[in-house]
């Protein structure tokens, strides 16, 4: 069960302002002339024409005492937007280093295009054709095909294939008892080749 303590001091940090809505909040002064309601530039302002009041009124105590409460309301606000301020310093310094990282990237890859395109060894090539092969048999009348010429692919790829490993020899079997024992014709057992 939780202490009336730790509950209380929850309590109270739920009604502290934060930074970021002070300067649109709604906040409702109990000041000496009862209260004073508006976001904190309002109140100010309600405050400011109170003491300016006094001070007409020749109310020297009243005026200084609406000028604290002016005072205490242009304090929340300027801490408010000094916090808005930094905040929005903080997100402008990051979206700075993205976007120079997305230059340096773009940059790199225009690098790399530009030294692709200036390499003819990387360029891609045309197709040469050889001429110091043997030309062909004369034509025969006959229209070359793609299967035509997928045989042909086929045949010269099989010549040029390497060779294969000739086996090892296999080893003979172990003979069994039934092979070793004679013919009953009487020959000798054949040797195995």
């Amino acid at each position: 069960m939780r202490s009336s303590k730790s509950r209380s001091r929850a309590k109270n940090n739920r009604n502290r302002p934060s930074g970021g809505n002070v300067v649109n909040r709604v906040f409702d002064s109990s000041g000496p002339e009862g209260k004073v309601r508006g976001t904190p530039q309002q109140i100010i302002d309600k405050y400011n024409q109170l003491a300016r009041d006094a001070q007409l009124s020749n109310d020297r105590v009243a005026a200084e005492n609406f000028q604290q409460h002016a005072e205490h309301y242009l304090r929340m606000l300027s801490e408010a937007q000094r916090e808005i301020e930094a905040r929005r310093e903080e997100q402008e310094r990051q979206n700075r280093e993205r976007q120079a990282e997305r230059d340096r990237e773009r940059a790199e890859r225009q690098e790399r295009e530009a030294a692709r395109q200036a390499d003819p060894a990387e360029a891609p090539q045309p197709d040469v054709m050889d001429f110091s092969a043997p030309e062909p048999a004369p034509e025969s009348g006959l229209v070359e095909t793609p299967e035509s010429k997928d045989k042909g692919a086929q045949a010269s790829e099989k010549k040029e294939k390497p060779p294969r490993k000739p086996r090892a020899p296999r080893k003979p079997k172990a003979a069994t008892a039934a092979e070793e024992a004679p013919k009953p014709d009487g020959d000798a057992p054949e040797a195995a080749e």
